[in-house]
């Protein structure tokens, strides 16, 4: 079970399982068998925790129990030119780990193409919302021999990619869902030694270039990788690719190796569903460097050259830096005098970590469940978006008890063990990369700063006005198109419909001629807040006329508490009145997550009205005549 190593081990799974079975209602039976999922596990075990979820899912049908458990319900297709059968029992378990309540079709063996193609097909009733093409060398077996120039290679690797792309592009227009392709695995053998990749026809030099091609336009299509083929080089294992296995059965996965390729998926669709982890919190003394500062003193802690010890801590710091900058955020919750331990950050020459690196810095002599919560409430954020990092046991365990929602590495004895431990655990899995991203770390800071402010302030619209606010709103263009996706697709609380859409679904809403897909973009004297709010309104045949339906309408929590909303109803507003609207019609669908939104259209100035037929359970419907009064606020507003 060391696939999973990461997590921690259970002292009795077998017997949790047993009484978990005994417990008489859905919801806690679901709950308790979550918590077990995030434990080490291996086939059998995997197993019987998806019984487990099975029978939750057959006594309370339908969407209540997502709801009422807080988890995210996906639809995945699954379509393989192997056997993949053995593999689902560890995608749902994973999943569920991963706050996924995963349903999800297998097409029969080898007939993806036909799935996407035919006329009729099953996957129309299914509706997927992911397909995932999990594909081999042998389906994708190109053989322009060993003495095939580059150029032919290429035509032949041309020529697979199209028809990949094909496909790609049938998922998503036919059904409007995400798309995943597995890259293929390395399963080749070698036919010139160390030569191979010298040789363009060689087998494993063109399911090289096969891979790389592949990638290049996934990254052009907007579709997610499930890059088995790192994968494999990652967690090496002769269960990837095993003959005997692939010659019994055709599993190109082993079964042994099923829960690590359940959680390799999973951690793709959390992350397409907008559920991947934000913040890495991080403990000081022997988990940021060796030693206790407060005791041995700045110049006596183990960092840097000088001690493999040092080098190795040196080395964690570093590949944390690398998370930050790719848009992770950085807190840091230890036991410590504050002072000392910010010293630390400006004054030893082996830090890699800068103070202005971490966005929340919590050190003090209180339990550390409590600076959690502190940490979660100062950067807006909740807390199954941070993962927390501490080199002791009891300190994990007490978290892993205490706040069941925060991820908490099982980290090995060795601090040079620390970045792979961390790295192979998927918490930050990306679904897109902008360089808005990057600079997220910062943005949260800033927030912080905010609040600072706001303490100090002596009334609201003296504190509101100095921030010197400007909000621009302007429709989503190509360039942005991404990151307006990806903030459909992850924000959860703020978010009035929580409908989920592909890039290729919102450019066509934005390319409508009588649609609006509004982003919206927060300066203040503090900095840039980035992209904060999305609006797409369009017509809809329940509301004939001129009026328009706000399908989704969502912001970022950085920014509550300012007027934003008053501003981007201004906006909206105006940007419709452009259109010959006169009406707007607010909906708001109720999630386990986004209470915090249910009086929005009140608080606005909307009226209620009656929810139409077919309407989601548990929606209500609002009304706004353009030119009403809209509440005050205090910032500029910029269309364009």
């Amino acid at each position: 079970m060391d696939q999973l190593h990461w997590l921690p081990a259970h002292t009795s799974l077998a017997e949790a399982i047993t009484a978990v079975r005994s417990l008489p209602d859905a919801l806690p039976r679901l709950t308790a068998t979550a918590r077990l999922a995030g434990h080490q596990r291996d086939f059998t075990a995997t197993g019987r925790l998806d019984r487990l979820l099975t029978g939750c899912l057959t006594a309370k049908p339908g969407p209540d129990l997502a709801l009422e458990s807080g988890l995210t319900p996906l639809r995945v297709a699954l379509l393989a030119s192997h056997t993949v059968d053995h593999l689902v029992p560890s995608l749902r378990v994973a999943g569920l780990h991963r706050r996924l309540l995963l349903e999800v079709d297998v097409a029969p063996y080898g007939q993806y193409r036909q799935m996407l193609l035919a006329d009729r097909s099953p996957l129309q009733e299914f509706r997927p919302q992911v397909v995932v093409f999990a594909l081999d060398a042998i389906d994708s077996a190109m053989e322009p021999g060993p003495t095939a120039s580059p150029a032919v290679v290429e035509a032949s690797v041309a020529q697979r990619v199209a028809e990949l792309r094909g496909l790609w592009r049938r998922a998503r227009e036919r059904f409007g869902a995400r798309v995943v392709q597995q890259t293929i695995l390395p399963t080749e053998l070698s036919v010139f030694g160390h030569f191979d990749g010298l040789v363009p026809g060689s087998p494993a030099a063109v399911l090289d270039r096969l891979n790389r091609a592949i990638r290049d336009t996934a990254r052009e299509d907007g579709v997610l990788l499930l890059d088995l083929a790192w994968d494999a080089l990652r967690f090496p294992h002769p269960g990837w690719g095993d003959p005997v296995r692939w010659h019994q059965a055709k599993q190109l996965v082993s079964p042994i190796l099923a829960p690590l390729y359940g959680d390799l998926l999973a951690r793709v669709l959390a992350a397409a569903a907008g559920l991947s982890h934000k913040c890495l919190v991080l403990d000081l003394d022997n988990t940021l460097w060796g030693g206790v500062v407060g005791d041995d003193g700045i110049e006596g802690i183990q960092l840097g050259q000088g001690s493999a010890t040092g080098e190795a801590y040196q080395a964690f710091q570093r590949y944390v830096a690398r998370l930050a900058g790719r848009g992770v955020i950085l807190a840091i919750c230890s036991k410590n005098d504050s002072a000392i331990a910010a010293a630390a950050f400006s004054n030893h020459p082996g830090m890699a970590l800068t103070r202005s690196d971490i966005a929340a810095f919590v050190a003090n002599w209180n339990d550390k469940a409590n600076n959690l919560r502190s940490i979660a409430q100062t950067l807006d954020i909740g807390l199954d978006s941070l993962v927390f990092v501490d080199d002791n046991p009891a300190e994990r365990d007490i978290i892993r008890r205490e706040l069941p929602m925060v991820a908490v590495p099982e980290l090995p004895e060795d601090v040079a063990s620390y970045p792979r431990c961390l790295a192979a655990a998927g918490y930050f899995e990306a679904a897109s990369f902008t360089a808005e991203d990057a600079g997220r770390a910062r943005s949260y800071a800033a927030n912080a700063e905010r609040r600072v402010a706001l303490a100090s302030a002596t009334d609201m619209r003296g504190y509101l006005t100095g921030l010197e606010m400007t909000l621009t709103a302007r429709s989503i263009v190509p360039a942005e198109l991404a990151r307006a996706t990806q903030l459909i697709n992850k924000t959860n609380q703020f978010n009035l419909t929580t409908r989920r859409y592909s890039e290729t679904e919102v450019a066509a809403l934005a390319a409508g001629p009588d649609t609006l897909a509004l982003q919206g973009r927060l300066m203040d004297r503090f900095g840039d807040n980035g992209l904060i709010s999305i609006i797409l309104a369009r017509p809809d045949a329940v509301w004939p006329g001129e009026t328009l339906l706000i399908d989704t309408w969502l912001m970022s929590c950085r920014v509550l508490g300012r007027g934003v909303e008053a501003a981007s109803l201004g906006a909206l507003a105006a940007c419709a009145s452009a259109l010959g609207k006169t009406t707007l019609i607010g909906e708001y669908r109720p999630t386990p997550k986004n209470a915090l939104v249910r009086n929005h259209y009140a608080e606005l100035g909307f009226a209620p009205i009656a929810a139409p037929a077919g309407a989601a359970p548990g929606s209500s419907f609002w009304r706004f005549t353009i030119g009403t009064a809209i509440p005050q606020y205090f910032m500029k507003v910029v269309t364009a």
